[in-house]
């Protein structure tokens, strides 16, 4: 939303001095043209803002100007981050309250202009992660993980593993992934001498020590998560492998982003497709939701169950 980018330009521009349209449109997602816009908005609102040519050039502040920055301290720029990457934290917790606090500081140094604009986003986009079905996955101890990634700090924890055995971890957080709805702690293990991912809804306990740590400078967590995530999917593909054939019209392609394709072809009219659904079971479960769009093909099993299954449903209705 506009409002949110005016408010993060303001940040960018206050903390780094100057800054060329060209970053601001790179570290926003957005146009150099909208950046000008907004400029041009944010001055018309009485932000007085310049711009300047040459190598060190750029948007800036009229000198002396400042947008009382310093009244967000390091531990607002978290929940505000988080918040910004669609990431929103429990109300009730003290992430959640940090994150009202820090809108609140922002909100006080935003013209009445640009106050309307953001309450109306308040009032008609309301975001619900919960589940449709069975309770929402509970991260009880998620500020004191997040906390311990920022100050560095080594934390004991208990943690459920997925056959119900308990076991204690002395970590040092990395870093945090969200993939979805599900939260992930890189974290290296003390005591298995190696860099694990632990499920953050599996953390069942969390004891922050006074034990400083310091993270590799080599590593990165994005390059780290991509290549365990890859690993994960070559070891479940070796474990469990069940493959369909498919036919589908081209029109039905985009439903291939949801299935683990191995082989794909395609002519002028139709599309064939070799995918891993893992088990027999697991087939039987997913295949019924694309069974009107595609025809599966082999192996002979799985198509005897669709026909059974399309019986069933002729003999109800």
């Amino acid at each position: 939303m506009r409002v949110h980018r005016l408010i993060s330009i303001l940040l960018l521009v206050e903390s780094n001095g100057t800054m060329k349209a060209k970053e601001l449109a790179e570290k926003l997602e957005t146009s150099v043209r909208t950046i000008y816009r907004d400029i041009d908005i944010l001055c018309e609102a009485g932000f007085p803002l310049i711009t300047s040519t040459g190598p060190k050039g750029g948007i800036q502040f009229i000198d002396g100007y400042s947008v009382d920055i310093e009244k967000l301290h390091s531990d607002d720029f978290i929940p505000l981050y988080l918040s910004g990457t669609g990431i929103l934290p429990d109300k009730q917790s003290h992430m959640g309250l940090k994150l009202s606090n820090t809108l609140l500081k922002l909100e006080k140094n935003l013209p009445s202009k640009f106050l309307f604009d953001l309450e109306k986003a308040k009032k008609r986009f309301h975001f619900d992660v919960s589940p449709w079905w069975g309770e929402k996955q509970t991260l009880r101890y998620m500020d004191l993980m997040i906390n311990s990634v920022w100050k560095h700090k080594k934390i004991n924890i208990s943690y459920e593993k997925a056959n119900g055995d308990i076991s204690k971890r002395r970590i040092q957080p990395y870093g945090i992934v969200v993939k979805r709805v599900n939260w992930y702690l890189i974290a290296y293990c003390e005591e298995k001498k190696e860099i694990r991912t632990f499920r953050c809804e599996r953390v069942t306990k969390v004891e922050v020590t006074e034990e400083y740590y310091s993270v590799p400078e080599q590593f990165s967590l994005e390059e780290h998560w991509k290549s365990s995530e890859k690993q994960f999917k070559i070891n479940r593909t070796e474990i469990e492998v069940y493959l369909v054939r498919i036919k589908l019209q081209k029109r039905w392609i985009p439903l291939l982003e949801k299935l683990e394709v191995v082989e794909f072809k395609q002519n002028s009219e139709e599309v064939s497709a070799t995918i891993n659904m893992f088990k027999y079971e697991y087939a039987c479960q997913d295949i019924m939701e694309f069974i009107g769009c595609v025809e599966v093909l082999e192996p002979f099993e799985l198509r005897e169950y669709i026909k059974n299954e399309v019986s069933n449903l002729l003999l109800k209705y």
